[in-house]
């Protein structure tokens, strides 16, 4: 497993340290965990290839672990089972450790209770393993920008809980907060899956607008990702799916 991380590594660009990337901005570090190799060596090159990441690859969380101890990265990208245990405990230690780590789950489980519980861990953003590598590598930059990116289908395992704990026609258990007509879209927009881009192309804004309405939406929802976000919107009956 050592040669896959060292592979990956090198095939990630050049080196451990903080360099230039490819349009001479800052190189973000981030480490793939990921016990598939085929899979692992996908992803590893979608995220290294642009030029702007480069990428530590680990198949275990011993692996993992064993690379967190040695160094910070900016960015965490993991499957949430390995070989020899749950991806959620790492997360949840990484973020303990190092508090501005940025996390991205990649996984191809449908179990909501996992997918929750990677939220609690910390996890900032989640798609699917049957990602475009395009897809990857943007949703990768979205969460280290800020973001927290969820596929469509995740979406609908949040909404489902919510719905489940609170009745097929949810009832707001709390005051709404006051969401403007265009908050009320743009979190649409969230619930269905839809990526920043979507979004401001759905509604005619620009690209540079919707993450300061998503900014807003999270602060008046008292929430700090997408997740929360529909959960929270759901709950007060702010929206409905």
């Amino acid at each position: 497993m050592a040669g896959d991380e060292a592979v990956g590594a090198g095939a990630a660009g050049a080196g451990m340290g903080v360099g230039a990337g490819a349009g001479g901005g800052r190189t973000h570090q981030v480490l793939l965990v990921e016990d598939e190799r085929a899979i692992r060596e996908r992803l590893a090159a979608a995220l290294s290839e642009p030029g702007d990441c480069a990428v530590s690859t680990a198949a275990t969380l011993a692996e993992g672990r064993r690379l967190l101890e040695a160094r910070a990265f900016d960015l965490i990208v993991a499957d949430i089972r390995l070989p020899d245990g749950l991806a959620i405990d790492l997360l949840a230690e990484a973020r303990e450790r190092y508090p501005q780590v940025e996390i991205l789950v990649i996984s191809v489980l449908g179990d909501e209770t996992t997918i929750l519980a990677a939220i609690a861990a910390g996890a900032s953003g989640y798609i699917l393993k049957d990602a475009l590598p395009e897809d990857v590598h943007a949703t990768a930059l979205e969460v280290l920008a800020g973001g927290s990116p969820i596929s469509p289908s995740i979406a609908r395992f949040i909404v489902k809980r919510a719905r489940a704990e609170s009745g097929a026609r949810p009832a707001p258990v709390q005051e709404a907060p006051h969401l403007t007509p265009r908050e009320l879209d743009i979190l649409w927009g969230i619930a269905k899956g839809l990526t920043y881009n979507e979004i401001a192309d759905r509604l005619g804004l620009s690209r540079h607008t919707v993450p300061s309405h998503i900014k807003a939406i999270y602060r008046k929802l008292q929430v700090a990702t997408r997740g929360e976000a529909v959960y929270e919107a759901v709950q007060c009956g702010l929206i409905r799916i």
